[in-house]
């Protein structure tokens, strides 16, 4: 690795979200750390051919096999990066952990009260969840922040605890007309990220509601699979149209 090239690449993961200096590594790699969450990435340039990332949880990088993505030019290794980033920082029970250090000292004893809690998570949820799909639509990629909403695969008032209730794998950032059929039980999703459409609503219906058989979700992984499975068994409609 070349003096300019361990620049860019630092540049890289730092824009990312690893703020931490990369540490070189024996292989002659980076290590990239971050002072928001304890995984590790590991950096290597494999020169024309591109980037090589491996992490310490394979979801930093959706459930790659040994946990290890390519990437052929730096473009797709920001995307990479940021990915992984943001994985990283929403990881099952970490955004929980945190509601409970904000919620610790805040009265609970009146409705009112439960209701100001209640929302710290739904604030801390929704974070998240733009965090995890950088500001997108988990399906049709809108990009407008202000009309998204954090929609939860296992209803709210189902979950079991916060964990559940503030798991960022428990929730899909959806545009509004996407949340409001998602959350109605109309469509749900295979764990491979396929829409399906109830077969309750019938095609002039599909077409009216703008629903596209293309429609996916693209960046699932395994631990969104639990909570779709329970959404196709109690939310969903039935049925595929």
């Amino acid at each position: 690795m070349t003096p300019l090239e361990r620049i860019r690449l630092e540049k890289a993961a730092a824009d990312c979200g690893f703020e931490r200096t990369p540490e070189l590594t024996d292989d002659g790699g980076l290590a990239l750390r971050s002072a928001q969450f304890p995984e590790v990435v590991w950096l290597h340039s494999l020169g024309v051919e591109g980037f090589q990332v491996k992490a310490s949880h394979p979801a930093l990088l959706n459930d790659a096999p040994d946990a290890t993505a390519l990437a052929s030019n730096l473009e797709k290794l920001y995307a990479v990066l940021n990915h992984a980033a943001s994985t990283a920082r929403t990881l099952p029970n970490r955004v929980a952990d945190v509601f409970r250090q904000k919620t610790a000292q805040m009265p609970t004893s009146t409705e009112a009260e439960r209701l100001v809690v209640q929302r710290v998570g739904q604030n801390l949820f929704r974070q998240a969840l733009l965090d995890y799909w950088h500001g997108q639509c988990a399906v049709t990629g809108l990009a407008v922040p202000e009309l998204l909403r954090a929609s939860h695969i296992k209803p709210w008032a189902q979950c079991a605890s916060d964990n559940e209730r503030l798991d960022v794998f428990n929730g899909l950032l959806l545009a509004p007309h996407v949340d409001a059929l998602f959350d109605g039980g109309w469509i749900s999703f295979a764990d491979h990220g396929g829409v399906l459409v109830s077969k309750a609503l019938s095609t002039k219906a599909c077409e009216q509601l703008g629903i596209s058989r293309q429609w996916a979700v693209q960046r699932l992984t395994s631990g969104h699979h639990d909570y779709l499975n329970l959404h196709r068994q109690h939310v969903f409609r039935g049925g595929v149209s």
